[in-house]
């Protein structure tokens, strides 16, 4: 595909990032794109929408054909009862509780069979992505280097849930997880890649006062008064009802509007309960939203003087580097990949109650030098840790790690 149309539409390329990392950090990619330049790559995940994993691959694989790389995107097709499994799976993986009989086994593996069989995967590199496609590699005969990456928090997995899907992962070249802290005792080599963001998405793009005017009189949202604001799927681990707990004690000495806004993801059968219940808690000053709007988003972190991201697991917050990104105050939870975005006090603030949470509220919403010098060290951050251009600088060096497997540019035979 050409990386310009007839129409005036064009791919992203390294370029367009130079202003903000540099000729040398750009000139270094490109060079090992155009080393990778002949292989084709494959990404498997379960959604094309909703959540992170989506956000990243949205970004990261259009990014990469820019650079000149190959890079498809397969969301896999499933039932009702294989999500719900899966979701589960999901949150066992994160500490939760899963009873897994061999009923679900059956569901679970009979669907990503079905999905192998329709997808005729012969690349040079494929990617998986978390739990829900991982058995895929069963269905195939390898002969390239198959990378799982897993974005949950694995600190505390269910172990006899792990122990079951260590026989997947084992098969596997490489896994991928966010942070060290997730490593597990496999005999697969582990590497650690943390997430990263697009700036020039719609989610992050620079808005005008205008526009996000527009945006959130759409929505008619008030601006009356200061914005608190979390956007995150519907997610038990999000921890939405701690946050509406934390608003209305910090309502108690500051004056400000609470604004919940979320997606249901199609492979999360478990958020539209949590939406219709934080429903339940709706008030003048408390809006709860289920939306799919990136340009939402990126009006509200704008305009809002506290962002929160109160969750109870995090493998990677991306929308806490998103709000950060903006140059908002991020109180979030201190846990997981929050803990490597935010460091407490100098460009965010990390809490670990409720009762915290409400007291860096009204700490924050009634000191606007605190939320200035905060919210530019935030981006500054975002800036040097957190482009997806690093991002794709990591996963360049680890299929380039796999050299054997095939013929680099620039080497010799």
């Amino acid at each position: 595909m050409q990386s310009h149309t007839p129409n005036g539409l064009r791919l992203p390329t390294i370029q367009d990032y130079l202003p903000l990392i540099g000729s040398e950090a750009a000139q270094r990619i490109q060079a090992k794109a155009q080393r990778l330049s002949d292989l084709h790559i494959i990404n498997v995940n379960s959604t094309y929408y909703g959540g992170g994993v989506a956000e990243i691959l949205s970004s990261l694989t259009l990014l990469m054909n820019g650079a000149g790389i190959r890079t498809g995107w397969r969301v896999l097709q499933g039932r009702p009862d294989f999500f719900s499994i899966t979701k589960k799976m999901h949150n066992a993986l994160q500490g939760g509780e899963i009873h897994f009989n061999d009923l679900k086994q059956d569901i679970y593996e009979e669907v990503v069979f079905e999905n192998a069989a329709r997808m005729h995967i012969d690349h040079d590199v494929i990617i998986v992505h978390d739990p829900q496609p991982l058995p895929l590699i069963n269905h195939f005969r390898k002969k390239a280097p198959w990378i799982w990456r897993c974005h949950v928090d694995l600190s505390h997995p269910d172990p006899e849930l792990l122990s079951y899907l260590s026989g997947f992962i084992e098969q596997y070249d490489a896994v991928v997880l966010s942070l060290p802290e997730y490593a597990q005792n496999l005999s697969t080599p582990q590497r650690f890649i943390m997430p990263a963001i697009n700036p020039f998405s719609t989610t992050n793009k620079e808005l005008t006062d205008k526009e996000i005017d527009e945006r959130l009189s759409h929505y008619d949202i008030p601006t009356d008064l200061p914005l608190v604001v979390q956007i995150s799927r519907f997610d038990k681990w999000k921890d939405p009802q701690g946050v509406i707990d934390a608003f209305r004690i910090a309502s108690k000495e500051v004056d400000a509007t609470l604004v919940l806004v979320g997606n249901i993801a199609t492979d999360d059968p478990e958020g539209q309960d949590i939406f219709e219940a934080l429903c339940g808690c709706r008030e003048e000053r408390i809006r709860v939203l289920s939306v799919q709007d990136s340009a939402l988003v990126n009006a509200l972190q704008r305009r809002a003087a506290v962002v929160m991201q109160k969750s109870l697991k995090e493998g990677f917050g991306l929308t806490v580097t998103e709000a950060m990104w903006k140059g908002a105050v991020v109180i979030g939870g201190n846990v997981g990949g929050i803990k490597h975005q935010i460091e407490d006090d100098v460009n965010g603030i990390l809490v670990d109650s409720v009762e915290d949470a409400a007291e860096q509220i009204v700490r924050v919403l009634k000191d606007p030098a605190l939320r200035k010098t905060m919210g530019k060290a935030a981006r500054e951050t975002v800036r040097t840790r957190f482009l997806m251009t690093r991002l794709m600088e990591d996963w360049l060096d680890l299929i380039a790690s796999f050299e054997p497997h095939f013929r680099l540019k620039g080497h010799a035979d």
